[in-house]
């Protein structure tokens, strides 16, 4: 990545924050009311509180326990409900309708049915989290499956691979790049689902805690959890990325941008001057005369 990218990339939040420190500091009320909000500074401040307690760092782990066991879990279950119902007639008819049935329902929604049918709320939770990031992986794995060109399993077919080995070698790895797309959606989709359940039903979790201090009129701590949701969500999501860049390290790369245009196909005669025709018009490179070579007589 260039400076010039970094640079912006750094300058975005910057300018982001400064803007908010301006509005809130001067009580601007024109249409939006940021009166009422804190600042960036009080904002630190709570922030930098908030780290040296005990009960910050248990609901962080709480939350995170949360995503690592559903999306794991969804992980594993969505790339192999995918890939069956790309490749399998029966699959693609028991389950497929099942997942286009229930994929249009809110993961959220799924509370109540969390509640009534697991003994936990800590099970309800996972649960939900599990359900957000699902069926994106699903989709996802099912469409690359579909993408893969067929030569690639009757080459591995006729060399007398089994369908195990189509498996392994061709339609996972070939269906990798995708698969991760449908990761990288379902743990955003994830955190958002698992804050929602810990405000809901949560006894510990950011979600919960920064419901709790809405509930108090603490608004510094509302957006200490706000922060802390975002920071959390962006890691994740940029392991998620790495981890998908080094599982196909071996697909190759777009060239960089500009570098087509920095080489031009070297071609016989190149940099002679064109010679004109009687019209007045440039003629092309003259042809190339490939030299005959002379038999030596025979004595």
């Amino acid at each position: 990545m260039s400076a010039g990218r970094r640079l912006i990339r750094a300058a975005s939040p910057a300018v982001a924050l400064g803007l908010w420190q301006l509005l809130t500091s001067l009580d601007v009320n024109a249409w939006l009311r940021f009166e009422q909000f804190p600042t960036v500074d009080e904002v630190a401040s709570a922030f930098a509180d908030r780290l040296g307690t005990g009960p910050y760092w248990q609901d962080l782990g709480h939350s995170l326990r949360r995503i690592a066991v559903g999306f794991l879990l969804a992980a594993v279950a969505g790339v192999a409900v995918g890939t069956a119902i790309a490749r399998s007639r029966w699959a693609a008819d028991l389950l497929g309708p099942l997942v286009e049935a229930v994929r249009p329902v809110p993961a959220i929604a799924l509370v109540p049915v969390a509640i009534l049918l697991l003994p936990t709320n800590e099970q309800g939770i996972v649960f939900i989290t599990f359900a957000a990031a699902f069926f994106p992986v699903v989709v996802s794995t099912r469409h690359a499956v579909r993408a893969l060109a067929p030569a690639w399993e009757e080459a591995v077919l006729t060399m007398g691979g089994g369908r195990l080995r189509v498996l392994f070698s061709v339609v996972l790895p070939g269906a990798l790049p995708g698969v991760f797309g449908g990761l990288s959606v379902g743990i955003g989709v994830s955190w958002i689902c698992v804050i929602s359940a810990e405000m809901i039903s949560g006894e510990y979790g950011v979600g919960y805690r920064t419901w709790q201090d809405y509930t108090i009129l603490d608004y510094r701590g509302v957006f200490v959890g706000m922060a802390t949701i975002g920071a959390l969500g962006w890691l994740t999501s940029t392991a998620v990325e790495l981890l998908g860049r080094r599982a196909t390290a071996w697909l190759p790369r777009p060239a960089a941008r500009g570098a087509a245009g920095a080489r031009r196909p070297a071609f016989r005669g190149a940099g002679r001057t064109p010679e004109r025709t009687g019209s007045g018009r440039a003629a092309g490179p003259a042809p190339a005369v490939t030299a005959v070579p002379r038999k030596e007589p025979v004595p």
